[in-house]
């Protein structure tokens, strides 16, 4: 097959090339300032309403649609709206016109909200808690309308936070305050939160490149092994090969804290609940997460 990914040169995307190239053809997608693309071929090309993809999607089979503008990167709703959905539509009309077969869409677990007292599953309401995943839930929306008027075969995924040695965001921060610090004030958390290895998602996608049952689906993707905060960094202090003591600080001082500063998202992200169901993937793609947290994190001790 061959294959465009979008942020080709990104944490994942730059993964999932090492992955799809084995076996088939990669064209990379990005910018030329960024990591460089181990593709094959490689496009850079600008994600709005009005961008030409013609070159790159000659003979092209499938479409893995990683880049997008992440909300921690802009506050700027139009833009948002522009990059993530307009962006995206464009590009699926665009590969209607060229023939190409199927569109994987990487979303987010954030279409459904940013906790949960029971695991989230496809069923689940939605409830986007940012401008960020409300233009993701709007992207899938109309991904899906495109699915239906015309064939192509749409493939919706909603990871939750992906990890890996050189994962920016929240995970990036946490390994390098455990690399600055010995304590962690995460003694008394009890909470349960999913989480994905960059490696597991990759693999997900991957199977869904080609499985026949994966044609207009959504999944909610995580490894399966829920963990607390504590849990969660004590594994990657052990990754690390550091020594990292936890502090018993109730949590009834981070939620305060967190009205103080305003950033109750940020708090309820270290120490809510959100878990995920992904029993269809496994189910109906007979997926199985080929590696553990701990491999995951056995990687982190060559991370600067």
């Amino acid at each position: 097959m061959k294959i465009l990914i979008t942020g080709s040169n990104g944490f994942i995307g730059s993964a999932l090339t090492n992955r799809l190239k084995q076996g088939h053809g990669v064209i990379g997608h990005g910018k030329t300032g960024d990591n460089i693309s181990n593709a094959s071929d490689f496009f850079e090309v600008d994600i709005n309403s009005q961008s030409n993809w013609q070159s790159c999607l000659e003979n092209v089979d499938a479409i893995v649609h990683l880049a997008a503008v992440a909300h921690n990167n802009s506050n700027d709703p139009d833009l948002i709206n522009e990059v993530n959905v307009n962006g995206t539509i464009n590009l699926a009309h665009q590969a209607v016109k060229s023939g190409v077969k199927r569109f994987i869409f990487i979303s987010s677990i954030g279409v459904l909200g940013n906790s949960a007292s029971k695991p989230f599953d496809e069923s689940s309401a939605i409830s986007p808690h940012s401008q960020y995943s409300q233009s993701k839930f709007d992207a899938e929306s109309e991904l899906l309308k495109i699915a239906a008027e015309t064939g192509l075969e749409v493939v919706i995924i909603r990871p939750v936070l992906v990890y890996g040695a050189g994962a920016p965001g929240n995970f990036g921060k946490l390994v390098k305050l455990v690399q600055k610090t010995p304590f962690l004030p995460f003694a008394l958390c009890r909470n349960q939160r999913s989480f994905i290895s960059v490696d597991n998602l990759v693999d997900f996608i991957s199977t869904c490149v080609e499985h026949p049952k994966a044609k207009n689906e959504i999944f909610c993707i995580a490894d399966g092994d829920d963990v607390s905060i504590k849990e969660f960094t004590d594994g990657i202090a052990a990754g690390l090969n550091k020594k990292l003591w936890q502090l018993p600080v109730p949590n009834f001082l981070f939620r305060l804290l967190g009205v103080m500063t305003g950033k109750q998202d940020q708090i309820d992200q270290l120490i809510g609940d959100l878990q995920v169901d992904s029993s269809k993937a496994r189910e109906l793609l007979n997926w199985t997460p080929p590696v553990t947290m701990a491999d995951t994190f056995s990687k982190l001790k060559n991370t600067k």
